[in-house]
């Protein structure tokens, strides 16, 4: 929302880039998944400038409220977060846990030192108000979300990547099809199965396909196919908030980048009352301000012309 709001103001998606410290390219596929998730086209794009739609200027007014809104909020938890304390139990997916919200929420704690955190790792869809949870973290929403609100923290992008010695002994696919002659190492909670959905712009078109693919190794942990990646065992359907660091120094590699993967939401759930409590109200602040309105991962992909 952010991203868009930035290039209604500045009628560019350069200059946005610019003012938000990403480039040119992570606004304008941004901009096209918004686009895609609401079903309509917000910008009418040209050569000398970019301008609203009539869904566009609709959509306009509500996203310059809610991004001041964020910010009046951040400002209210900074005065105020001092006196937050008790007990704070946070449940999160595996990898997204250990590779960011350990750090993020240890540093949250030494803000409020009164505050007893206790963050539980765990790839299941586990019901919050039966274990106790006082936030949760997923990859979309849940099944059955009665009870529970959902603010979206980041976008979860995946990828498909492979060491480089498996794709100098294996060959490197340049089409979704190749993949059934592959090695693929598959997340198992994935909701479409073994099938590999891609989408891409093709002369002003989207081309969408679906790959069923035959796993040579699955897992329902990220970092367990991570890891294999890393070893040659095949081509990882990953995450760029975990692989992102291995793309950087060359330990995997992109594989189809020219085609995108479903994007989905890391989302926080939280009981849905009239006055949600202080504590959970300024950690999932905090975390919106950690990873919006482009996380730290992404924006370094981005940097390097990997994304």
């Amino acid at each position: 929302m952010e991203i868009f709001v930035e290039v209604a103001r500045q009628r560019s998606f350069s200059a946005a880039g610019k003012q938000l410290g990403i480039s040119r390219a992570l606004v304008s596929k941004m901009i096209l998944q918004l686009e895609a998730e609401l079903g309509t086209r917000l910008l009418h794009r040209s050569t000398r400038e970019v301008s609203l739609t009539e869904s566009g200027i609709a959509y306009l007014e509500p996203c310059s409220a809610s991004v001041e809104q964020a910010k009046l909020a951040r400002q209210a938890i900074t005065q105020s977060g001092s006196e937050l304390a008790g007990a704070l139990r946070i449940q999160a997916p595996t990898s997204f846990g250990s590779e960011w919200l350990a750090d993020a929420l240890a540093r949250f704690t030494l803000l409020h030192p009164k505050l007893q955190a206790s963050l539980h790792v765990d790839d299941n869809l586990l019901d919050p108000f039966k274990h106790g949870f006082d936030l949760s973290i997923r990859v979309g929403g849940i099944p059955d979300s009665r009870g529970l609100q959902m603010r979206p923290l980041a976008p979860c992008r995946g990828i498909l990547c492979a060491s480089p010695a498996y794709l100098a002994q294996h060959g490197t696919p340049l089409h979704p099809s190749d993949l059934r002659q592959h090695r693929c190492l598959h997340f198992s909670h994935l909701t479409q199965g073994a099938s590999w959905r891609f989408s891409r712009l093709h002369e002003n078109q989207t081309e969408e396909l679906i790959v069923d693919i035959v796993p040579s190794f699955s897992s329902n942990n990220g970092k367990v196919l991570h890891q294999a990646a890393l070893r040659g065992a095949g081509i990882v359907y990953d995450t760029t908030f975990l692989a992102w660091r291995d793309l950087l120094d060359g330990k995997l590699v992109p594989v189809l980048h020219n085609w995108d993967l479903p994007l989905n939401n890391l989302t926080a759930l939280y009981p849905s009352t009239r006055k949600v409590a202080p504590k959970i109200r300024a950690l999932i602040d905090f975390l919106v301000e950690e990873y919006q309105p482009v996380p730290e991962w992404d924006r370094a992909l981005a940097a390097a012309n990997l994304a």
